[in-house]
């Protein structure tokens, strides 16, 4: 689901980075002090060449702080209610900027460790520089919650099994890759499913890969849940 990211962009580039304290959940996060932490609404700093938000963008959302030891460790504690809709998408975002053409190779690895309970999922969320096209893999998920579009049938791609769908969510295509199973840990080959999208499919052409984003899409956490990356590497070249 993508309407959120042209607004969660634009406010958290004008937003202050408000460090508020770790007053709300951050007990949750590791025994020591974390280099970083807000609990305001569009927080963010970068830390060793990753773009950390907190991004709470939904409507009825609750309380939300993230902290970070590093742009690749980091966490979120997060209380919202019970109702439908997403909440946000709390992440750490590595920039590109390179055509899916010029691109040699595009990976990532993930190790996060995520609730039994609530409703979210564990998401990459890849942009072109305009921002016309958005690829969501989801590598986990739990609870009510689902792809935008229609069922385009499964394929294995990058290391994984997924069931594709396409969608537009009237300002943006949409692309969401769903693991066919549950994952906390393991590594993406990314650049195979951009060229499955655009020699395969044909449903873009050569666009320059800008944004690959990691995080949590929530959707309800009542009572307060953690979601923790333990470790997450992009690489490009």
């Amino acid at each position: 689901m993508a309407r959120h990211t042209l607004s969660r962009l634009t406010k958290a580039l004008l937003a202050p980075a408000l460090a508020l304290g770790a007053t709300i959940g951050l007990a949750s996060a590791p025994a020591h002090a974390a280099v970083w932490s807000s609990c305001d609404q569009w927080g963010n700093t970068t830390l060793n060449g990753y773009t950390l938000y907190n991004n709470i963008w939904g409507s009825g959302a609750g309380s939300q702080c993230i902290w970070a030891n590093s742009g690749t460790n980091w966490g979120v504690w997060a209380d919202h209610p019970n109702t439908g809709g997403i909440k946000s998408y709390p992440n750490s975002k590595k920039v590109i900027n390179k055509s899916i053409t010029s691109l040699g190779s595009l990976t990532s690895s993930y190790n996060v460790t995520v609730p039994s309970s609530g409703a979210y999922n564990t998401s990459y969320d890849i942009w072109d520089t305009d921002y016309d096209y958005e690829i969501m893999l989801w590598v986990n998920y739990n609870g009510a919650v689902g792809p935008l579009g229609t069922s385009q049938g499964s394929v294995t791609l990058g290391g994984h099994t997924w069931n594709v769908y396409k969608g537009n969510n009237g300002a943006n295509e949409v692309f969401s890759f769903l693991r066919t199973s549950d994952s906390n840990s393991g590594t993406v080959d990314i650049l195979p499913i951009l060229k499955w999208i655009k020699d395969t499919k044909g449903w873009m052409g050569n666009e320059t890969i800008g944004d690959v984003q990691f995080g949590y899409e929530i959707t309800s956490s009542s009572g307060g849940l953690d979601f923790q990356t333990n470790n997450l590497t992009v690489s490009s070249s």
